[in-house]
């Protein structure tokens, strides 16, 4: 995994009224915690920090007052609106240490013919990782699959040094078989002899 590199800022201002002001300079504000240090609070570039969180469990290499630390997000506060970032938390971690993250899974192939559905029980698998080797998504083939079948987690497989953080008979996607829907012909002639019954009897 590549490190998107940001320059940041540490903060002294608090409140709405801060962060609205450091949103209206196209920064956003966000904490920095982990390895049992007391939370740094740092302003980071907007545009830059949007670009990078659209790779998963992107790792960022900040540079603070002139001292390098890498990061993780954690968790991203967005506008519901308008989608623009309004804070962020960051996780300290070092080269070599292991984190627990989530990382999407995608579905590949076409499923046995059959009109059946694909349901992802979990958009996401959690694993752990070491932090600068967190994959950034996992893909996996349901080609062909049936109604009834489903992706385990121990099925999809994990690249070296990555290890699930659930068991291993979790259910990541099952496929559904297709809904039988009721002839139109044969609903429409049931509505129109309710509707002679009815006449009858006035």
């Amino acid at each position: 995994m590549s490190e998107v590199k940001l320059a940041t800022e540490t903060r002294t201002e608090f409140g709405k009224g801060a962060a609205r002001r450091i949103r209206r300079d196209n920064k956003v504000p966000g904490v920095l915690y982990g390895h049992g240090v007391d939370p740094i609070h740092v302003t980071l570039p907007g545009h830059e920090l949007l670009l990078a969180l659209r790779t998963p469990n992107v790792l960022l290499a900040l540079e603070i007052e002139g001292k390098k630390e890498l990061a993780i997000p954690k968790a991203v506060q967005r506008d519901p609106l308008r989608g623009h970032l309004e804070h962020v938390d960051l996780l300290l971690v070092k080269r070599g240490e292991k984190v627990s993250v989530e990382v999407p899974v995608h579905a590949e192939g076409e499923l046995a013919p059959g009109g059946n559905l694909l349901e992802h029980v979990l958009n996401a698998l959690p694993v752990e990782a070491e932090a600068t080797h967190i994959p950034e998504s996992f893909t996996v083939s349901v080609e062909g699959l049936e109604a009834g079948a489903s992706v385990l987690a121990k099925d999809i497989t994990l690249p070296k040094g990555v290890t699930l953080a659930v068991e291993d008979d979790t259910v990541v996607l099952q496929v559904l078989a297709a809904q039988a829907e009721e002839p139109a012909a044969e609903a429409e002639g049931e509505a129109v002899e309710g509707e002679a019954t009815e006449a009858v009897e006035a």
